[in-house]
């Protein structure tokens, strides 16, 4: 392993081991590449790799990360936790989910099954369907778990009008069937951990002997109870190393605190802070954009993005009349790309969500400009708009 591929910042930040650290990694800085290599760098140290845990938010993040400290140490690293919130929290349980009463055999509902539960509760209490629609109770649950909140908690820091009171029976008894059913949602999964660390004091000292360094990735997306989770595993040994961008946070409506990133500093006054601020993805003229626009954000921690890449093509703004003269004028810019011969795999549309994609695609089609759709399904192709097509002859 040559740390002297890394940056300065990457670098000071790959060699501080001890005590907690705060790295504020803007965007396309590195930050996974500079994590990576503080966790081998531990291992290099004489580290056991059954001592570190890396919390992620996806698994596909995680299994990128071990990947490439495989490939930097040379050594099995499968005796290292890499992995989501919810799966690491799954596995403290499956050891001991039985000395908060449950059976280890616990199921996890997903969010079809929630919907099914919270369906038949409203049946149960004959409240209607469509003034208290599921997916909102749903969210509604989700959020007071994110929170740490009981229904009774919840309910007393709501309005606490009928409505509240009808939403706060549906939770009550979609807690006592899913505990009938021995079964928790993904939220549980973090709440009946945090449950077992309180009541049972041995079982959270066994695991804080054994992560004696802790990582969180995305730290600007942490809710309550995983801020609580990380605080309780890093009470003694104090190596916490989380990685996030304040700028960067988006994920207030499912329930991620900014605070926990703004207030590091208050929770460890004697952290490391180490700024990441080498962009390594965009143009001069792309971050200065950027720089100015988040200049405007309230309660942000001070930081500029650079690069020593070339200044680039300069940003165009076109302010359309309506999304028929938007998805008109993306096709003809398209078009013109295509005479300078560029190609097509070089072009890419984005757009806030899927009911936006109708009008571009049939735009697309009119203007013969073949296309794909990443993350979700073509509007055509769609169930909703093929079944009636095929009913009346046409498909």
């Amino acid at each position: 392993m040559n740390l002297s591929v890394l940056n300065p910042m990457q670098r000071k930040a790959a060699e501080t081991l001890e005590g907690p650290v705060l790295i504020l990694a803007g965007a396309g800085s590195g930050k996974t590449r500079t994590i990576t290599y503080r966790i081998a760098n531990l291992i290099e140290k004489g580290v056991a790799p059954w001592h570190i845990l890396a919390l992620t938010f996806t698994n596909k993040a995680a299994r990128e990360m071990k990947d490439r400290v495989q490939r930097l140490v040379g050594s099995d690293v499968d005796e290292m936790w890499l992995g989501t919130f919810h799966s690491v929290c799954v596995r403290i349980l499956r050891r001991d989910i039985e000395k908060i009463g449950y059976q280890r055999s616990f199921t996890i509902y997903d969010e079809d099954d929630q919907q099914r539960v919270i369906k038949d509760a409203l049946k149960a209490l004959h409240y209607d369907e469509k003034q208290l629609p599921p997916r909102e109770i749903r969210a509604k649950i989700s959020d007071a778990k994110n929170k740490m909140l009981s229904p009774d908690e919840w309910f007393q820091e709501s309005p606490r009008d009928y409505r509240s009171q009808q939403i706060h029976d549906v939770m009550r008894y979609y807690e006592e069937r899913l505990k009938n059913a021995n079964a928790l949602d993904f939220d549980d999964l973090l709440l009946c951990a945090l449950q077992l660390f309180v009541e049972h004091p041995p079982v959270l000292e066994y695991y804080r002997q054994k992560f004696t360094y802790v990582h969180v990735d995305e730290y600007q997306d942490t809710n309550q109870a995983q801020y609580t989770f990380v605080r309780l595993l890093t009470q003694n040994s104090r190596n916490l190393c989380v990685v996030g961008d304040d700028d960067q946070s988006i994920y207030g409506w499912r329930g991620a605190d900014i605070r926990n990133i703004l207030d590091f500093e208050q929770d460890f006054p004697d952290a490391t802070v180490i700024k990441l601020e080498q962009n390594y993805r965009s143009t001069a003229n792309i971050l200065d954009a950027a720089n100015q626009v988040i200049a405007h954000n309230t309660g942000r921690k001070e930081k500029a993005l650079w690069t020593d890449k070339e200044e680039g093509d300069k940003i165009r703004l076109f302010s359309a009349g309506d999304e028929r003269e938007e998805a008109a004028w993306i096709c003809l810019t398209i078009k013109k790309l295509q005479k300078a011969a560029k190609s097509l795999s070089e072009v890419a549309v984005l757009y806030r969500t899927h009911a936006q994609s109708r009008v571009l695609e049939e735009m697309f089609m009119r203007s013969g400009i073949p296309y794909r759709v990443f993350g979700g399904t073509k509007f055509y192709d769609r169930k909703e708009v093929r079944t009636p097509w095929r009913t009346c002859g046409w498909w």
